[in-house]
């Protein structure tokens, strides 16, 4: 090897030396994601340290740490970045609305599907009616990991096409909220009714900007100024004024056909665990599957869109999409004899 070639190599790994020795990589995903200043412990599948090999008090057992520090932060920041050519929806299911009209006709379980319609019917989510034009409603729903990357949220208000005039039920702003539940509440979130308001169980970790809705029967991109790190698994859309009174009644509603999270689940790659009563995490990291995480990624880019009656199928089940018992612990709806499938319910 030439003197010169000899020095390059010297110095690229003084290069790297410093770059584990002063945690830049851990730096980097700290600015980007100040939720991940709250890791307590990185644990790694057959990490072992020298202080396990050599018995306490070893000399390496620091390094060993910082290189494995480094190893974790670096491949964090690798997955977050290579979502950009690979994104897919991440609500795994809805958990609850602050009110609901008429459940479960107009459940939050109906914004999962891509339509407006469902098995001949109408399907959207509609709030209680109410006088005062800035009362507000949010709905809330369980992400598919407790740790992922959202980059944008959609929401599509619906048209009550079966009314006069055709009115556009949407609400006046938006805003979106990410987070876990809280430790003491963590095994109730599947009980909670559907139809009642659940904001008092989540710690929520960021809140976004205030977005304006447009009346329009669109699905509208509230795309995030940075990817944001979702740790725990739970959105939230506060949904913030009402622009439409229903004629029947002469009170405010906001309606909701349909809501979308866009971004990437980081697990089984990364996944958390929350530690009470600190609330602070433990991330579990998992090199291998993570190496077939960014295969998976580079394969999703080349791969046609989904279509909408598939996108159904993948939020409901086969069976869900074919009965329209789609979600767990919901009974599939029932009508009576008399029904006629062709002509749709007339809200109250």
């Amino acid at each position: 090897m030439s003197m010169d070639k000899a020095f390059l190599n010297e110095e690229g790994q003084n290069g790297s030396l410093q770059v584990i020795t002063n945690g830049l990589s851990k730096q980097l995903c700290l600015r980007r994601f100040p939720q991940l200043s709250r890791i307590a412990r990185i644990i790694e599948p057959n990490w072992i340290t020298t202080e396990e090999v050599n018995g306490v008090g070893s000399n390496n057992t620091s390094w060993d740490i910082l290189k494995r520090d480094h190893n974790v932060y670096a491949s964090l920041l690798q997955a977050i970045t290579t979502l950009n050519s690979s994104q897919s929806e991440c609500i795994g299911y809805a958990v609850s609305a602050s009110s609901t009209d008429r459940f479960p006709s107009e459940s939050i379980v109906n914004t999962l599907t891509t339509r407006d319609r469902y098995l001949n019917r109408p399907s959207y989510w509609s709030s209680k009616g109410y006088a005062d034009p800035d009362a507000s409603e949010t709905l809330i729903y369980k992400l598919k990991a407790d740790l992922c990357v959202i980059t944008e949220i959609n929401v599509q208000p619906f048209e009550a096409y079966f009314q006069t005039g055709k009115p556009i039920y949407s609400a006046k702003s938006v805003r979106f909220r990410l987070g876990h539940p809280k430790i003491s509440d963590e095994d109730d979130i599947l009980q909670v009714p559907q139809e009642q308001p659940a904001d008092d169980k989540f710690i929520w970790t960021y809140t976004s900007e205030v977005y304006t809705m447009v009346q329009e029967n669109r699905l509208q991109q509230f795309k995030l100024p940075e990817p944001v790190l979702c740790i725990g698994g739970y959105l939230q859309i506060e949904l913030l004024g009402r622009v439409q009174k229903q004629q029947a009644d002469d009170l405010f509603y906001i309606c909701v056909c349909h809501v979308k999270a866009v971004g990437r689940p980081l697990c089984p790659a990364f996944d958390i665990e929350i530690l009470e009563p600190s609330g602070k995490f433990m991330l579990r990291y998992n090199p291998e599957v993570f190496r077939w995480m960014l295969q998976s990624f580079s394969e999703d880019s080349n791969m046609s869109p989904v279509s909408s009656e598939e996108e159904v199928v993948e939020h409901v089940g086969l069976m869900g999409f074919l009965v329209g018992d789609y979600h767990p612990g919901i009974e599939a709806m029932e009508w009576d004899d008399d029904d006629e499938m062709d002509e749709p319910v007339q809200p109250y």
